[in-house]
């Protein structure tokens, strides 16, 4: 009895100390670092080893609108703006077989905000408002207006197709001011400062001239550029920064106007005005739009009522190094 008590001690304590290496050995294991599973994964062939796919950009997964609104700035009166551009509803929600809202913005930074925002799709953008948007992120060009260019003399439109305008100062005909430089204390009416016509460029000339458009006139904001000129017809203003040549704006209410103002200075040539959408608009869409508008510039009903909104005569597609020049000189303006 004893001697069989004496064996089942020996196999427990046997079992015991085989555990015991059992363990031993499971620690040395779990100290050298390895695991089951980092084991598995460097086992596998490199071929199976994949590494995470780019992500896609926002254009070619990014917004497709249900309805597209499509926002103006104010280059004229903005009510009457708005009642020429309504028409464009119905032709591009034709195009586009989506419905299209029309809209004026109040003022350049206005629209800016709006797309940054997403509740603006397509905005119709100075080149420096544009380049503004773009450094926000809230805009991408995708078409450029077309025009004909303008005669310095008198105003009239050439018959050659541009991609760029002027800018100008008028003042009243008859005035002492016959340089840039005698607008030193001077009251000037302006557009916005992110105006490239309405501002930025003439401001640079202005600063060029040794006047400093900050300190050194008298400055007052109108918005739309039928009103710079109409501050200097009826004396709130001595000059009036306009594009080229805002005149025929008001020409059909002052038939005289050419008469009754003066061209006193030119810019260089500015690029034309933008079509920009909001900077995550899907690709195909982009595709779509772009489409849409060129298709306005190639029908004689439509093409005139581009032209009643910005004098615009047709698009055509563009890209963002077309406005590099734009961002050098808004930095002469610091």
């Amino acid at each position: 009895m004893l001697n069989r008590l004496s064996k089942v001690r020996f196999l427990i304590a046997a079992s015991l100390i085989l555990l015991v290496i059992a363990g031993c050995g499971s620690n040395n294991n779990a100290g050298s670092g390895a695991s089951p599973s980092a084991s598995a994964e460097s086992s596998a062939p490199a071929s199976e080893q994949t590494s995470p796919s780019p992500s896609p950009s926002p254009e070619d997964t990014g917004y497709v609108p249900s309805q597209l609104t499509v926002q103006f700035v104010p280059s004229q009166n903005a009510e009457t703006l708005e009642a020429k551009a309504k028409p464009l509803e119905k032709l591009l929600g034709d195009a586009l077989g989506i419905p299209v809202k029309v809209s004026v913005s109040t003022d350049y930074n206005t629209i800016i905000e709006a797309m940054q925002s997403k509740k603006v799709d397509v905005g119709f953008l100075p080149p420096n408002t544009y380049v503004q948007a773009k450094g926000m992120g809230a805009a991408e060009v995708i078409l450029q207006a077309q025009r004909f260019g303008v005669n310095d003399a008198d105003g009239t439109p050439t018959t050659e197709l541009v991609d760029s305008y002027k800018s100008m100062f008028i003042v009243k005909a008859g005035s002492d001011i016959k340089t840039l430089a005698d607008l030193k204390g001077k009251t000037i009416a302006w557009q916005s400062v992110t105006s490239s016509a309405g501002y930025v460029y003439p401001a640079v000339e202005l600063k060029r001239a040794g006047v400093d458009p900050n300190t050194d006139v008298k400055s007052i904001e109108v918005k739309g550029h039928d009103k710079g000129v109409l501050a200097v017809l009826n004396g709130d203003a001595d000059a009036a920064a306009i594009f080229q040549d805002a005149r025929n704006v008001v020409k059909g209410d002052v038939p005289d106007i050419f008469e009754k103002t003066a061209a006193l200075h030119f810019t260089i040539p500015i690029p034309n005005d933008t079509i920009s959408v909001r900077s995550d608009m899907n690709k195909e869409w982009i595709a779509k739009i772009q489409d849409a508008f060129i298709s306005l510039g190639q029908n004689e009903e439509s093409k005139q009522i581009i032209f009643e909104i910005y004098s615009h005569q047709g698009y055509a597609k563009s890209d963002d190094s077309k406005f590099d020049s734009v961002r050098d000189y808004a930095q002469a303006l610091q």
